[in-house]
């Protein structure tokens, strides 16, 4: 552990399809598209793959990094934004990653705490919500609800969720702690896409309420891990487990 990262030989990674390349961000459109300056090129409507407000990193004139993938498929657009300089660093802005690299890890066993299950059920409806993963069979002693938060605010090496007020996001909590009196374990994940974070904290000036629920039911059981993923070339990386603190 150094200053609350615990770097592990984590081989889990996304890789990202199309032609990569950056420009300049210049305004938000709507919650899924933007306006960038393509480098040596022109300026361009852009799809942005996360309807979160992002706006400590989506600043007029901060570098992105593009993924080009052509209009095909009744698409509007060429470009997707799927990254933005923030510090040096590479963030990871597309909100769809951190299911798909957290089902890569299940798989490859990179994430300790969930050793032992045999599948991986996507998108699993329990009670009035949907969580992310069903994890069951195996050796494991009971199913888990596994629910998957991204989380792209750091600040002085401090990741915090959310960057936003989301009641879903507090509902989705209680309603997993609810899953504990009835034979199921619970946990909450939080894929931090970036790499400069070293520890993590619900965000309580923006959303106090989410920071009470996840408080409330860890309390109760339900467990709550983060961990890193870094972005560079075309791929992102699960890159190292972060300490968490309530």
């Amino acid at each position: 552990m150094d200053g609350g990262l615990l770097l592990v030989g984590l081989t889990s990674f996304i890789e990202i399809k199309g032609t990569i390349l950056e420009g300049i961000f210049e305004e938000r459109l709507t919650r899924f598209s933007a306006i960038v300056r393509v480098d040596g090129g022109e300026t361009v409507p852009c799809f942005l793959p996360n309807p979160g407000r992002l706006r400590e990193l989506l600043v007029s004139g901060a570098r992105v990094v593009l993924r080009r993938g052509g209009a095909a498929g009744g698409r509007k657009t060429v470009y997707d934004i799927v990254g933005v300089y923030s510090g040096g660093v590479v963030v990871s802005v597309d909100s769809r990653v951190p299911n798909k690299l957290v089902l890569q890890a299940l798989k490859n066993g990179d994430l300790a705490e969930f050793h032992g299950y045999a599948h991986f059920k996507p998108e699993y409806t329990y009670g009035r919500a949907r969580f992310d993963f069903l994890l069951y069979g195996g050796s494991a002693a009971k199913p888990c609800l596994l629910e998957v938060k991204s989380c792209t605010l750091v600040r002085d090496g401090v990741a915090m969720f959310p960057d936003a007020p989301t009641e879903r996001g507090a509902r989705h909590v209680l309603e997993l702690a609810k899953a504990l009196g009835e034979g199921f374990r619970a946990a909450i994940l939080f894929i931090i896409q970036r790499r400069d974070a070293k520890v993590f904290t619900p965000n309580d000036e923006t959303d106090p309420k989410f920071g009470k629920a996840l408080r409330e039911a860890a309390n109760r059981g339900v467990e709550v891990y983060a961990y890193l993923a870094s972005f560079s070339g075309n791929k992102i990386t699960l890159n190292g487990k972060v300490e968490v603190r309530l």
